[in-house]
């Protein structure tokens, strides 16, 4: 068998020999987070730096975003704030950051977006995301008896009613805001009832995250360890969604969508699947032929190549000691390159999507079974 040609997509060679751009996800407490929901892939991280659970200093966050701004060539820079649970840092660390990122901003535009549990939202929160223009994320996976199944807090109580709380402060204040909802073993069956649950919530953008998870027992701890599907002694969670649960769960949302709701509501996988099918960017990096132009620095300024990738294997470097540029130019989208090979009739209509990464280094045919063209796209 003759070794497959190394090489990379068509965009990301013109991204890599024109002006650099590129996307960083920071993560200023790390895995810190008030919550213990079963399935975060990321409360785990804290093993890799010792069990700890640290927190950005101010000299890093001024450091990193100077580097970061100055190193994109374009006018335009995005800082996305994730978790853990960021807003755990306090609102003068943000503070903080807005002020830094003013300061070096040298005539580029910079906006944020932050993803958030919504349990620790404020009035003042919702104010200064208002008033710095953040866009809010907002993890909710839908009624109650859903969102309650796997979204509890460090004492096992549920926290839905706190959500929606939080919720109603940030559409009091203004605040613009989307939704991201994982797709679990609870969430089965009732893709119509969360769609239209999210709707009367107000959000307008919807994000859907199929969780499909490895886990290894360590003795008797309580919570099972989330590792990589191939780990040794990896078994698949137990509210891991099943491949035909997801398939059916998207289709049935989009039923209702695309009689009712195209231009009104926008669901992330809808929108991407129509790019890819129609030869635009995907806009979604799990739909691209690589994963290019993102990374994700850790409260130390460890860089790694995405937030689902954060083991030592896939550690880049760290932007305190090699300038970001440097990092971002190494040629890192042939690393996630798998495509996942598509039902012969299926790929006379749409081209092949690659293979989600970890959630699950496997293909999933639910994505599969929901792309097939058992009814039309519009």
């Amino acid at each position: 068998m003759r070794p497959q040609e190394q090489t990379i997509p068509l965009e990301d060679a013109a991204r890599l020999s024109g002006p650099l751009a590129f996307n960083l996800m920071f993560k200023p407490a790390g895995s810190l987070c008030n919550l213990g929901c079963s399935y975060c892939y990321y409360l785990d991280k804290a093993d890799i730096y010792g069990g700890r659970e640290p927190r950005m200093s101010l000299e890093v966050l001024e450091a990193v975003t100077k580097a970061y701004i100055h190193a994109n060539d374009v006018p335009e820079v995005q800082f996305v704030w994730h978790g853990g649970e960021p807003l755990v840092m306090g609102l003068d660390f943000y503070r903080k950051a807005v002020e830094f990122q003013k300061k070096y901003a040298n005539g580029k535009t910079v906006f944020n977006s932050i993803q958030t549990n919504g349990t620790l939202l404020t009035p003042e929160w919702a104010r200064f995301f208002r008033e710095n223009r953040f866009l809010v994320g907002l993890s909710l996976d839908g009624p109650a008896f859903i969102h309650d199944r796997y979204r509890l807090d460090r004492g096992g109580a549920p926290t839905f009613s706190r959500v929606m709380q939080g919720l109603q402060m940030l559409r009091t204040e203004g605040v613009e805001f989307n939704t991201l909802t994982t797709v679990n073993k609870a969430s089965e069956g009732h893709g119509a009832q969360v769609y239209a649950f999210l709707k009367e919530a107000g959000s307008h953008y919807m994000q859907f995250l199929p969780v499909v998870e490895y886990v290894r027992f360590r003795g008797k701890k309580e919570r099972p360890v989330i590792v990589e599907p191939l780990a040794p002694g990896a078994a698949p969670a137990f509210w891991s969604v099943s491949a035909t649960g997801f398939g059916q769960f998207m289709a049935d949302i989009f039923d209702v969508w695309v009689r009712r709701d195209v231009g009104t509501y926008y669901v992330q996988l809808f929108d991407s699947a129509l790019a890819a099918w129609c030869g635009m960017k995907e806009g979604v990096c799990i739909f691209g032929k690589s994963c290019s132009g993102n990374a994700v620095v850790e409260h130390n300024g460890d860089l790694y190549t995405c937030d689902h990738f954060v083991y030592p294997a896939y550690k880049v470097g760290n932007v305190l000691q090699t300038p970001i540029r440097e990092l971002m130019e190494m040629d890192l989208p042939a690393q996630k390159l798998s495509p996942v090979p598509l039902p012969a009739g299926l790929q006379r209509r749409m081209p092949a999507a690659p293979e989600p990464r970890h959630r699950g280094q496997r293909p999933l045919p639910g994505l599969q079974a929901f792309l097939l063209p058992h009814r039309p796209l519009l």
